[in-house]
């Protein structure tokens, strides 16, 4: 088996090669599939990446509305992703005629959208922001300024806490971020005294308030390498442990556990839907490709431009 992974691995980067082919990775896909990447970051640093790439092909390994960012930003280029389905809960907790009619039912507000959103969504935008630098872009509107935030509450109610703002909430979530356990955190904090816990802001208030580190993956990856800590409890989607391993040598990961014991609620079925058998045949095929709708397109990059000019 370990012969035919090692095939299947120098195949990939093969066909890479001849297919002037950049490989994206989100730190939440399987430790394989970041350790081929030409780029592995959050949904801020994929975004901007991309836009600097030289190759012909983009190949986002992650989710949906990564895969459509990276289309809107490099219209010229192909983005392809190894699996169509490879969707996101809270993307598709907020459609985007649904969010419009709310959109109209509150005129006046300025609309702030998290990026895990479809490109529909983000047209009807006018700043998307990143857990990266949601905080930053919301402090750099008018205080008086009335905000639409959408579509994930704990993230919204987070940045109201961090701002002093009353940001108009969609009611949207993330399934994996919205099933860490309160009681376990806590058991797992007695056993380990002298762990940090680190957290993801898409996570429930509860979880968020206990955190020795709120912030972003990149935010929490850069505070495990800082930190004179040697173990750490990691309430965020478990792909960024193999990143921690690999930076952080010497210091111990553990994951956060979900409310039902027993269950993998901390792993993203969406991102693992990547693997490296359809990323070969994603290079190979040249399929499939994400297609944006023109006027569509054309509508989602303001939002986008303005949070990359935000946030520089």
């Amino acid at each position: 088996m370990e012969k035919e992974k090692e095939a299947l691995v120098e195949e990939i980067r093969r066909l890479k090669k001849e297919r002037d082919a950049a490989i994206m990775a989100h730190y939440y896909t399987e430790g394989e599939i970041q350790d081929l990447a030409d780029v592995v970051g959050d949904s801020l640093a994929l975004a901007r990446k991309a836009t600097t790439l030289p190759n012909k092909f983009i190949v986002l390994c992650g989710v949906h509305f990564m895969g459509e960012t990276a289309k809107i930003l490099c219209p010229d280029k192909t983005v392809l992703v190894p699996d169509m389905e490879a969707g996101c809960s809270l993307a598709d907790s907020c459609p985007a005629d649904e969010f419009e009619a709310f959109v109209k039912a509150h005129p006046g507000h300025t609309v702030v959208s998290y990026v895990n959103t479809s490109a529909a969504v983000k047209a009807l935008t006018d700043v998307v922001v990143t857990s990266s630098n949601a905080k930053e872009i919301v402090d750099a509107l008018p205080k008086d300024e009335k905000i639409i935030f959408g579509p994930d509450r704990n993230l919204g109610n987070y940045i109201n806490s961090q701002t002093g703002r009353d940001m108009l909430l969609w009611d949207g979530a993330c399934h994996v971020h919205e099933q860490f356990s309160l009681k376990a955190i806590i058991d797992l904090k007695k056993q380990h005294p002298g762990a940090k816990l680190l957290v993801h802001p898409e996570c429930k208030k509860a979880v968020t308030l206990l955190a020795d580190k709120v912030g972003s993956t990149a935010a929490l990856l850069d505070y495990a390498r800082e930190s004179d800590a040697k173990e750490f409890i990691v309430a965020t989607e478990s792909g960024i442990l193999h990143k921690m391993r690999q930076l952080c040598p010497g210091k111990s990961f553990i994951p956060a556990p979900p409310e039902e014991a027993g269950c993998a609620c901390n792993n993203c079925s969406y991102m693992k839907l990547n693997t490296l058998e359809k990323l070969r045949d994603c290079l190979r095929d040249l399929s499939p490709a994400i297609e944006v709708d023109p006027e569509i397109a054309a509508k989602a990059i303001r939002p986008i431009d303005r949070m990359l000019e935000m946030s520089k």
